[in-house]
């Protein structure tokens, strides 16, 4: 349960942080756009919106296609690339 709750913050933590990144760069673009962008409008914007993100554990990946199914394993002897 304790890992679960501890996966649950850092998913948590990344969407905030993904969220504020993507609205800073947002109210930057609007301001350069020469729109009117007041800081009482920006201070009760909050990053924990969360429409965009899956929340339901269903994921959809494509896959390389690759011999044998895997990626081939590192040779412990080889030089480091």
């Amino acid at each position: 349960m304790e890992d679960q709750i501890g996966a649950l913050g850092l998913v948590l933590n990344a969407l905030v942080l993904f969220n504020t990144r993507y609205m800073d760069a947002a109210v930057k673009q609007l301001r350069m756009d020469v729109f009117d962008v007041r800081e009482e409008d920006v201070a009760r914007l909050s990053p924990f919106v969360r429409h965009h993100i899956n929340m339901l554990g269903r994921y959809s990946f494509q896959l390389p296609d690759l011999p044998g199914g895997l990626r081939p394993l590192r040779d412990p002897d080889a030089a480091e690339a």
